[in-house]
Parts: C-alpha cells; sequence; structure tokens
C-alpha cells in the first residue's frame, strides 16, 4: 500500500462516521454505503473497506479447501467485486449483489469481461428467486457495518440464501463480548455469530487469525456452516 494510498484511507475512515449518523438522522441508516462510494467518485483507497484485492481469509479458505469449486456462489455486499472475482476464477458461478448501485456499477467497469453477475439488491429485500438456492453464500464485512437493529433482521436473510446442504462463509472483525464500540464497523462476537445455529445452519468451523492494517493486526474470525 502506498503512503498516498493510505493517506486517503485513513481520511475515508475518519469521515465513514459522520456519513453514517448524516444518514441515520435522515431515516435512512443503509444509505450510507452508496455515499461512500459516491464521495470516492472513482478512487477505490476513499472507500474504506476496498483493498482492490482479494480478502486475505477467503483466499485462505479458497486455497484449504481443495482444488474443486462448483455449484452456485453468491457474494453478499460485493463492493468493487475482488472477492466475487476470487470466487469465480474457483470454478463457482457467481452472483454478486450490493445496496450501492454506483459500486455495482464501478465492479462492473473493473472486471468488464467477467463472468459474474454483478446486481444491486439489499440484503434486506432479497428477491425471491434467491431463497435457497446457493450452494455457497460468502459474506465478508456486511454484518458488521451494519448497527444491531438492521444486523438482527440481517442474520436470517443471509441464512435464507443458502440451498439445503449448501455453505455460509462468514468472515468478520470480532471483538470481546463486553467490548463497546461505537462504529462503523461493528465487529461481531463469537456469540452473534452462533445465532445461525439457530436458523438452520451447523457449525462446521470456526478459525481465529489476524489482518495486517497498517501498521496495525486487526483480530478477524472465518466461520463456516452448513444448512441442514
Amino acid at each position: 500500500m502506498s503512503a498516498d494510498f493510505a493517506a486517503k484511507r485513513r481520511k475515508a475512515r475518519e469521515s465513514t462516521g459522520l456519513i453514517h449518523a448524516d444518514a441515520d438522522a435522515r431515516g435512512e441508516p443503509l444509505a450510507w454505503f452508496d455515499e461512500v462510494y459516491r464521495r470516492a467518485d472513482g478512487d477505490s483507497a476513499k472507500v474504506p473497506w476496498a483493498d482492490e484485492e482479494t480478502h486475505p481469509g477467503l483466499a485462505e479458505w479458497i486455497a484449504r479447501s481443495g482444488t474443486i469449486h462448483e455449484g452456485r456462489a453468491l457474494d453478499v455486499g460485493c463492493g468493487l467485486g475482488d472477492n466475487a472475482e476470487a470466487l469465480s476464477a474457483a470454478g463457482y458461478d457467481v452472483t454478486a449483489f450490493d445496496l450501492s448501485p454506483i459500486a455495482v456499477n464501478w465492479a462492473r467497469k473493473r472486471f468488464p469481461d467477467s463472468p459474474v453477475a454483478y446486481v444491486t439488491a439489499s440484503l434486506l429485500d432479497l428477491p425471491g428467486e434467491w431463497l435457497n438456492r446457493f450452494d455457497l453464500v460468502h459474506e465478508t464485512y456486511t454484518l458488521q457495518a451494519l448497527k444491531p437493529v438492521e444486523r438482527a433482521a440481517a442474520f436470517p436473510a443471509v441464512a435464507s440464501l443458502v440451498a439445503p446442504g449448501g455453505t455460509l462463509l462468514v468472515i468478520s472483525r470480532v471483538r470481546d463480548e463486553d467490548a463497546v464500540i461505537a462504529g462503523p464497523p461493528w465487529p461481531l462476537t463469537c456469540n452473534e455469530l452462533m445465532q445461525f445455529e439457530n436458523l438452520g445452519m451447523v457449525a462446521r468451523a470456526c478459525q481465529s487469525f489476524s489482518v495486517l492494517d497498517g501498521k496495525h493486526k486487526v483480530d478477524h474470525f472465518r466461520a463456516v456452516f452448513e444448512k441442514m
């Protein structure tokens, strides 16, 4: 990461809380996502969560989980498309969606020849034809970007996308149970993550790992569930 990119990233993160607060005050708690992309104006360094590369937690999971990847995959909150492209390169038939039409159009421009189907959609208002459809549902950083009231609805929405026998892969920053976070983001606790077990999912793996953010290591977890 260049010094210029890092400086823009720090400034973008400093303004994220204000953008979210403004949207929340207007009664549009999810509108801040699109506003972040609008203000970035084509510069990914100004999008706090966009690194223009596959998230290391996903890249490692793909590498560890074998050489055969097939079936229908859904990338939740796809942003600029790097994770969706990694899943596609691994062999999945990928649909990727984001609430922000700016993000979706940006991803399409970045990968004009991609087989990924990039779609504008809301996790809290899903297309009916997506329910119980996907063999793999991947979610990185979307749940942690939602306040508790929206997150409560997001958990069952994510679970509803997984086909019977399918896999759910969740990657997030992690916080202690008693930690108070102003956000955004609002990292998950282990107990929050286990809500999926009350939604027809069985936990198959949960690994802790760290991601280097500048000079700091940030604790994450990667959890894998199977839908029964």
